[in-house]
């Protein structure tokens, strides 16, 4: 079997979409098993579901005693699901909770190569899928606990079925209930997960296209007499809870404390330029990055084609929205990398000249050897002998996918070059982000902190005294390792701990405060261990000192036991 008869093969039917998410699973699964739970987002989101596992309430979210009135419960009831499945609560096993994480970029990749196929056929859609699913954004937040994966996942499968539904009508297959549902489906979907966002880029999609062609003759096949019905049953339910559980608070903070925010200034110092996401995009894409150039082409081009122009319906205004929003992440974009697998494997099928070969080839081997030298920056600024071998492996393999990839690309081999580059791309990522990453333990606070603890068996869950009482470091990361009764404290409150004999953790700013607070009750203390590291979210070094009452605790009396008995 040929090389391209084995491609034709493997994207025939229902094959096309199935290998794609499996090239998503492979792609995000060794960091959902590896990473340590990460700061801050991931470690609030599992947190808020933990407390709705143990409190029995899955309408109000919450981040131990304070309300999180930001994002719908979707993700949230998502991740209990899966916890409930395969974990339990008080276990505090990330990996449970970044499970639909990973599902959502398996949906995004099998949703993107069953739209692309309708248009530009299997093997197109396959190159899209496996594109989508092995760019450097999507698997990454394949393993993080929050909403942008099954975000994506989800409007991509709402746009896959606009997309079938709209070329329907102009001789594409049939687009019958099945597809329809899928639209609606995944709409309600990113409502629950993330609120507007998912619905302004189907919206946008939908009137610039409306606009290009002046006729909106295949909106009449969507189903709009049971899809928005169907839309409010799955919806309206947690919305009409939420607003009598919360007296309405949930709306008013979630719009005017983060969504306004957002929109009139760059909210918690994330501000960037217009221009921001378009510089990131080589990088992000990875290694789709090879294929943008012709695939930006070709959609000028080929504009008149219809899988082509609702690529470009898709992809253009969503990222305008993105690129004048003042508040910019990375991952905001990531909605519409649908649209540029599409362009992407639609190119790839027509061929493409020398401009857009060089272009390509030339960039990704510049961003193979960037992100190679990334990983070198890392080992040597917080790994040590030990993680030599996990960066000259990570790293080789990303350059790797750069350089294989610009060469078969610039020497006539698309469809070589670009499996060649997600393969090696997909390694090198799984390195990084199952091998080194994890390994750099300067970045890992909480982690080894809890790991201490474990060790001393000075966890509340293996029956020492609860809570522990935390000052100076309030990443929710210790938090939701630790459990939901964790004390963030000032010093004075930390020495209340030492005296009921419960263990503080002090960072070292708050240590000659605790001290001061300790001489006062007259206590002693044991320093148990001190942790030097990295506080990532703040962007400076944090030493983190575990202390015990010096004093040996005293037994605990049976109850009903008298005074001066044994228990």
């Amino acid at each position: 079997m040929t090389f391209q008869s084995s491609l034709q093969w493997a994207s025939q039917g229902w094959r096309g979409p199935v290998i794609a998410a499996f090239i998503a699973l492979i792609a995000g699964l060794p960091g959902l098993v590896a990473m340590p739970p990460l700061d801050r987002d991931e470690s609030r989101y599992a947190q808020a579901t933990a407390q709705m596992l143990e409190t029995g309430d899955f309408v109000v979210i919450r981040f131990q005693d304070e309300p999180r009135f930001k994002k719908p419960v979707g993700i949230h009831w998502l991740q209990a699901l899966s916890v409930s499945a395969v974990s339990a609560p008080e276990d505090r096993q990330i990996w449970a909770y970044r499970l639909p994480s990973l599902l959502g970029a398996m949906l995004a990749a099998a949703a993107c190569a069953w739209g692309a196929a309708a248009f530009f056929g299997p093997m197109a859609g396959l190159f899209a899928g496996g594109l989508l699913g092995s760019s450097f954004l999507l698997s990454t937040e394949a393993f993080i606990a929050k909403t942008d994966a099954m975000l994506a996942g989800m409007v991509t499968l709402a746009l896959a079925a606009l997309a079938r539904i709209y070329f329907a009508r102009r001789g594409g297959p049939a687009a019958g209930l099945p597809v329809r549902l899928a639209f609606w489906l995944g709409l309600s979907g990113a409502l629950l997960v993330k609120g507007p966002v998912g619905l302004a880029v189907v919206a946008l999609t939908m009137i610039m296209l409306a606009l290009w062609e002046r006729r909106v003759d295949w909106l009449r096949d969507l189903g709009l007499g049971w899809g928005p019905i169907l839309l409010v049953a799955i919806v309206g339910p947690w919305a009409a809870a939420v607003t009598v559980a919360t007296d309405g608070a949930f709306w008013s903070t979630a719009i005017m404390g983060d969504l306004a925010p957002k929109l009139a200034g760059g909210h918690e110092t994330h501000g960037a330029p217009p221009g921001y996401h378009l510089v990131l995009l080589p990088l992000l894409a990875f290694p789709m990055t090879l294929l943008i150039p012709a695939g930006l082409i070709h959609g000028w081009t080929a504009r008149a084609e219809p899988g082509v122009r609702f690529a470009l319906c898709w992809l253009i205004p969503t990222w305008i929205m993105f690129e004048l929003a003042p508040t910019k992440l990375v991952h905001y974009t990531l909605p519409a990398f649908g649209a540029l697998a599409w362009l992407s494997a639609a190119a790839l099928q027509t061929g493409f000249k020398a401009p857009a070969r060089w272009i390509g080839g030339l960039l990704i081997g510049l961003v193979g050897l960037m992100l190679a030298g990334l990983c070198f920056y890392l080992v040597s600024a917080y790994g040590g002998a030990a993680d030599a071998t996990a960066a000259a492996l990570a790293g080789g393999l990303l350059a790797g996918a750069g350089l294989v990839g610009g060469f078969m690309l610039i020497n006539r081999a698309p469809k070589g070059a670009t499996v060649a580059a997600a393969g090696l791309a997909i390694l090198g990522h799984g390195a990084l982000a199952g091998g080194l990453a994890p390994g750099l333990s300067p970045l890992w606070l909480s982690q080894r902190v809890v790991n201490i603890l474990n060790s001393e068996r000075l966890l509340p869950r293996q029956g020492a005294p609860a809570p522990v009482t935390v000052t100076g470091y309030a990443e929710p990361s210790l938090v939701f390792a630790l459990g939901t009764t964790t004390e963030l404290a000032d010093p004075a409150q930390a020495a209340a701990a030492i005296a009921a004999f419960r263990t503080a953790v002090v960072e070292d700013r708050e240590d000659a405060a605790f001290r001061e607070a300790l001489a006062r009750r007259g206590l002693e203390v044991r320093q148990v261990r001190e942790v030097p590291g990295l506080n990532y979210s703040r962007g400076a070094p944090a030493r983190l000192r575990i202390y015990v009452n010096a004093e040996p605790r005293p037994p605990t009396r049976a109850p009903g036991a008298l005074p001066g008995t044994a228990p």
